[in-house]
């Protein structure tokens, strides 16, 4: 059995189970970059029965699986993956399995861009590596207002770190009832009024046709010019071009992005000049905990699809 692991930027993947249990018929190859084409990457793996992919870091579409006549087991690091064509992949006879994925790094992310946006840390770090002491003033979180887009789990604990700050917590979805907002510490209130009285508005959206752009334009413009817009999610929920408009102008008081529409994010692109801003390259899952659960049951995944008993089968026939 050929294995190949995709997208394993920081060579951890090998390390995060033991790929050993499989036995000595089986061999496991981890590509470490992205492919520059879909050609090299059907190239690549064209003669391997199991992909195990990194939540939607490469896309796998129709085109792309009809490519490789091989592969018969893909798991895929989460639950959903917007990236593979399921319907596609069952046409074709490809088992489609997923991960359990930790909820609590996301979040702690993006608290980490919260403060730094707060505290304007990178900026002073900066700063005092020149040789300069004390260049800006803070802002206090406590006492002030956390918007939160989307109220599942991830937004749910948001909301539990918000209180905890001493903040109040606001809450909106299309979806969302009084009664969740109130369970989960937060009060429902409409899209327009989260934005434009929130200083920090955090987005926890599912990235569907649905809520694509959810945070457009009027969005942007209505929040205050010393609020804080964050981003952990997926870069479609947000209309990019208004957003970097709005950092420009200085009519928001900044962002702490960790997706793009484009990953990896190249070297020239605009955003990098952004001003206002804290940048990551999408960490909010990338931590040893998170590379140990959703390794370990991609193959716990590959074993049991072997045995003929498929575990956490995401394409049902």
């Amino acid at each position: 059995m050929k294995i190949a692991l995709l997208d394993d930027y920081l060579a951890a993947a090998p390390h995060a189970a033991d790929w050993n249990r499989l036995g000595a018929g089986a061999t496991v190859t981890a590509f470490e970059r992205p492919f520059a084409s879909t050609a090299d990457l059907v190239a690549a793996v064209a003669d391997v029965d199991v992909v195990v992919a990194m939540r939607e870091r490469t896309p796998l579409g129709a085109d792309v699986l009809a490519r490789l006549p091989a592969l018969r087991l893909l798991v895929t690091t989460g639950m959903r993956n917007a990236a593979i064509d399921m319907a596609a992949a069952r046409r074709l006879g490809i088992d489609v399995c997923g991960t359990d994925m930790l909820p609590t790094p996301t979040a702690e992310l993006a608290w980490g861009l919260i403060l730094s946006l707060a505290r304007r840390i990178g900026e002073q770090d900066a700063a005092l590596r020149r040789g300069v002491w004390q260049t800006a003033l803070g802002t206090v979180l406590a006492g002030k207002r956390l918007g939160v887009v989307g109220l599942g789990k991830l937004g749910a604990q948001m909301a539990r770190i918000g209180r905890a700050f001493g903040m109040e917590v606001v809450a909106w979805s299309a979806n969302l009832t009084d009664e969740k907002a109130a369970a989960a510490g937060a009060r429902r209130v409409e899209k327009g009024e989260l934005f434009a009285t929130a200083d920090v508005v955090s987005v926890h959206l599912v990235l569907s046709d649905r809520s694509r752009g959810i945070v457009d334009a009027a969005a942007i413009a209505a929040m205050k010019k010393t609020a804080f817009l964050v981003n952990t999610s997926r870069a479609g929920l947000v209309d990019m071009e208004a957003l970097g408009a709005a950092l420009e102008a200085g009519a928001i008081a900044g962002a702490g992005l960790d997706v793009f529409d484009v990953e990896p994010l190249a070297a020239d692109d605009p955003i990098l000049r952004w001003p206002r801003t804290v940048l990551t390259p999408h960490l909010g899952y990338v931590t040893e905990e998170s590379w140990r659960v959703a390794y370990g049951q991609a193959l716990e995944a590959i074993e049991a699809w072997a045995k003929g008993t498929p575990v956490r089968l995401l394409n049902p026939v």
